[in-house]
């Protein structure tokens, strides 16, 4: 016989007492805490309890009592329903404050580490419209909104174009207007929705893996510069004959997502790289696909103090322009810096003209920023698109003392590589979300460079690894940078230096 499911308590009148990880806030109730997301500290909300365990609950609000005086009116109308953005109730300098102090207690309870006063957190100058890149997703099902009646909603009318519903593949919610990227991004999106709609052409079904459009990409430069990626998926509208494109993998020309891709270039001369892909895999990654330019560049460039970086369809840069050059900026600092933190004589010295590592390189933005203060600075990346963006933007710079190499981190960067490369003094991490892998740790211990700068977008894994270089390694300065406003997500600096004695 089944074991009957025991009914979660509906909790009312909490009081909201504080903001927890990963967005949420939590309260206390009947000795037990309970995380809730949506809410502001000082709101009285009930709410019903969907996960019970022996020291702490999950829930979500079912009515808001009575609001706090700190709480904000959501800016955007898709709030609650989209996934993202879940802090425009919560004023800019509590976000910032929260963030701050995520920093400071997963250094310390999670990695245990010893480290100096965190300096204060580098807000954004925009808490809207700060992304230079967006990702949307056509779909033939999206979400239904809960005052829609399904039963009176036309095909087309059941087509969006938007962003995924959280923890669900195959839905999609239409968004009209998203806050974080700079126009013309909004009217190119609903252009496009638009004109598909009217053009008959077929939204992709993620269920079933089938029609014509499938995900489209908008990138916006500081300078300026629009770059604008259409996906196509498998679907007779590629050609003119019904059949599959032509041979060489470019659209036929005057087919339906040919004229589509007209449309465009006539309604947005602005566009400065105007690119499709046609993706026939059961995943919506490009980066293994080709891709084509219907008009203009085949790429757009960003600026940072004099260089200039070459951004194609699958490069990786900064999502966050105007914070990426402050970012940088702290990495140069502490690379900088001879005279200052690291000038006590317990710490290894930096030569005048160091090797510098720069270690999940990306496009190599990072080691060209930090090139003129190096001897050589060589860059590591397991995207082998993204390293010959690296090599391009050197050369587009006039830079001649770096050298960039392609492959798994883990696999690539061993003691036979820093032979040839030279022993690092100063190393840049920038790893992935996961952190770095313990045996790159291990090489890293073992090369002993003076300096070890570790940014990352997720200071609980860098704790973690932070740990490992605890005993010849100290942490000299920790400072938090806010790529994302209105998400619970920030960025972190460590400054390491190697202890002389060790």
């Amino acid at each position: 016989m089944a074991r009957k499911r025991k009914e979660k308590p509906l909790l009312e009148n909490v009081r909201i007492e504080g903001v927890a990880a990963e967005g949420n806030c939590f309260a206390h109730v009947d000795g037990k805490v309970i995380f809730v997301p949506q809410t502001v500290p000082g709101d009285v909300v009930d709410v019903q309890v969907r996960k019970a365990r022996k020291g702490y609950m999950e829930g979500y609000v079912t009515r808001l009592v009575s609001p706090s005086p700190d709480r904000l009116q959501p800016v955007c109308k898709h709030y609650g329903a989209c996934g993202g953005c879940k802090w425009q109730i919560l004023p800019y300098e509590m976000q910032l404050a929260a963030k701050q102090q995520q920093v400071v207690d997963q250094l310390t309870r999670i990695g245990h580490l010893a480290v100096p006063p965190v300096s204060p957190i580098l807000g954004s100058e925009k808490q809207y419209f700060y992304r230079n890149k967006l990702e949307y997703t056509f779909s033939s099902r999206r979400w239904i909104l809960a005052d829609e009646d399904p039963e009176g909603l036309s095909d087309s009318d059941r087509c969006g174009l938007g962003f995924h519903v959280a923890g669900m593949f195959d839905k999609v919610l239409d968004i009209s207007w998203c806050h974080l990227q700079d126009e013309p991004s909004n009217a190119i999106r609903n252009f496009i929705k638009s004109n598909a709609l009217d053009k008959g052409l077929h939204f992709y079904d993620l269920r079933e893996q089938t029609g014509l459009m499938r995900t489209l990409l908008v990138r916006t430069a500081s300078t300026g510069e629009i770059m604008l990626t259409v996906v196509f998926g498998p679907d007779g509208a590629l050609s003119l004959e019904g059949g599959p494109e032509a041979a060489d993998g470019r659209l036929a020309p005057h087919s339906p997502a040919a004229d589509l891709l007209t449309a465009i270039a006539d309604e947005f001369p602005q566009i400065t790289s105007l690119n499709y892909v046609i993706n026939n895999k059961k995943n919506d990654t490009i980066n293994d696909l080709d891709v084509f330019v219907w008009s203009g560049r085949d790429c757009i460039y960003e600026q940072m103090e004099s260089l200039r970086f070459k951004i194609g369809p699958k490069s990786f840069y900064q999502t966050n322009s105007t914070q990426a050059y402050r970012l940088y900026s702290v990495v140069r600092s502490f690379a900088l810096d001879k005279d200052g933190l690291a000038a006590d004589a317990k710490y290894v010295r930096v030569p005048d003209k160091p090797v510098i590592y720069d270690l999940y390189t990306g496009t190599g933005t990072i080691a060209l920023f930090l090139s003129s203060l190096a001897s050589r600075v060589v860059g590591i990346e397991y995207v082998p698109e993204a390293i010959e963006d690296a090599k391009t933007n050197a050369s587009l710079n006039k830079i001649d003392n770096t050298v960039f190499y392609a492959g798994d981190m883990k696999d690539v960067l061993n003691s036979s590589f820093i032979e040839s490369n030279g022993t690092p003094s100063v190393v840049v991490l920038d790893p992935p979300r996961a952190g770095i892998h313990p045996s790159v740790a291990e090489v890293l211990l073992a090369s002993a460079p003076a300096r070890i700068i570790y940014v990352s977008c997720n200071p609980a894994s860098q704790a973690r690894d932070l740990a490992l270089f605890a005993d010849y390694y100290d942490i000299l300065a920790v400072q938090p940078v806010d790529m994302f406003p209105q998400t619970h997500h920030v960025e972190n600096v460590a400054y390491l230096a190697r202890k002389a004695t060790s």
